[in-house]
């Protein structure tokens, strides 16, 4: 065990729920350590359901492209803890992960406090001593009662398309999860928000109202989309004709329009020639990724491999839809190698793909006590109507699916398993 899995690992036992949504005991800790969230560079805060990731990262390529410095945090990562904080471009390294970590549990001092609180207090320690033009702050789950949402005056909030997720937490409609995600928005400070639901996009305004705050809305003020092979950006200052994100899929021109929207309505200092180079660079591991390595290398030519980590009913969706987009380029027998957690349900997340036809193979995530049994997965998705079996691993569903002529093979169904495959593939995001 390397000294930072110790660290984490004690620190893990410091409170008794994984997830407990509360501010108190951040704020605590964040005072003892002299409000560190209170010296960070201007703050880019993002929530919602999907897409918080991959619009954080097109932010960040566009600022990069421009020649700023930017700190990131997001979560949860793939294969290493680190993945979570990037500084001035820079995934953080062990020794000053560390030495962040170890302050925070010594001012802690075994107070009562969550995994995700204590390593949000060390990362605001990293950003607040590293110098950075902008800092990328995603919300780890909701918003209002979040443990980012500690910072009083973001220079802008962003909240992607919301739907139905974390119900146990977070509330049981899209409206409930709505308002608790636009628990991010601020006095003064400007948002931006996606395409949602008319039952979304009313909770969304109606806190947005009570702020004062009015919303740069997809769909009203601002719109992406594809055209003749290309991203076209429209709102009030003109239309951008543009490249396509390298970010495969419909659902990644919504969170590149996203972005956009963002540069400009938070007057950021990004021309149209920056954005243009940022949607070329721009780079999310797992979001329907083409994979290469070892276990490509598994397949006869001929084939693809993808890898997603949607993981709820929205991610489903998208992945479906982009994969049907990719039927009509190149038509292909489809593979989907499904790992889930037991808290999802393999028959919702396959509905998307029923035109699809596809053959679903269902795999353990290795490692996880709660990850769903293969065997089930794959009883399920029979009584769901799929044509599916069990695997012993994703290694023997490759070795299967390799029979299937000229196949698409796609791994998906949890960010967990996704971790597992960059690892076992040697390829860790970067």
């Amino acid at each position: 065990m390397s000294r930072t899995d110790a660290i984490l690992a004690r620190l893990l036992t410091l409170h008794s729920k994984s997830i407990d949504l509360s501010l108190d005991r951040i704020e605590a800790l964040l005072a003892d350590l002299g409000s560190p969230h209170l010296k960070v560079p201007p703050v880019i805060h993002v929530a919602g359901t999907n897409g918080k990731g991959s619009t954080v990262a097109t932010l960040r390529a566009f600022l990069e492209a421009a020649g700023k410095s930017v700190h990131v945090y997001t979560s949860p990562h793939l294969v290493n803890f680190n993945e979570r904080i990037r500084l001035a471009g820079q995934l953080v390294t062990a020794h000053r992960l560390n030495a962040a970590l170890e302050r925070c549990e010594a001012v802690n001092a075994g107070r009562p406090i969550t995994f995700f609180e204590i390593t949000t207090a060390a990362a605001f320690c990293l950003f607040a001593e590293e110098p950075a033009d902008y800092l990328l702050l995603e919300v780890g789950m909701g918003g209002e009662y979040d443990t980012t949402n500690v910072v009083p005056h973001p220079l802008g909030t962003i909240i992607t398309t919301v739907s139905l997720d974390h119900q146990q937490f977070l509330g049981d409609t899209v409206g409930e999860i709505a308002s608790v995600k636009a628990g991010i928005l601020k006095r003064g400070a400007p948002a931006v928000i996606a395409r949602q639901t008319d039952e979304g996009e009313t909770a969304i305004l109606k806190r947005a109202r009570a702020l004062g705050v009015t919303p740069f809305a997809a769909g009203q003020d601002f719109d992406s989309y594809a055209s003749d092979g290309r991203m076209v950006y429209q709102d009030e200052a003109g239309l951008l004709d543009l490249p396509r994100p390298r970010l495969v899929g419909a659902h990644q021109i919504d969170n590149a329009g996203l972005a956009i929207a963002a540069t400009r309505h938070f007057g950021l200092p990004v021309s149209d020639k920056h954005i243009a180079a940022g949607l070329g660079k721009v780079d999310w591991p797992a979001r329907l990724s083409p994979l290469s390595g070892k276990l490509a290398d598994m397949l006869p030519r001929g084939h693809e491999l993808w890898l997603d980590g949607g993981h709820n009913a929205n991610g489903a969706e998208a992945l479906a839809r982009a994969l049907a987009t990719m039927n009509e380029t190149r038509p292909a027998p489809l593979v989907m190698i499904l790992g889930m957690m037991n808290t999802r349900k393999p028959e919702d997340f396959l509905v998307p793909f029923a035109e699809l036809n596809p053959t679903v193979m269902g795999v353990t995530i290795p490692g996880e006590d709660n990850a769903l049994k293969a065997s089930e997965i794959a009883r399920r998705a029979k009584a769901a109507g799929f044509s599916a079996s069990s695997k012993r691993s994703v290694v023997s569903a490759l070795a299967d699916a390799a029979a299937v002529p000229d196949a698409r093979v796609v791994i998906c169904g949890s960010l967990y398993l996704a971790g597992d495959v960059l690892e076992r593939n040697g390829t860790p995001p970067a």
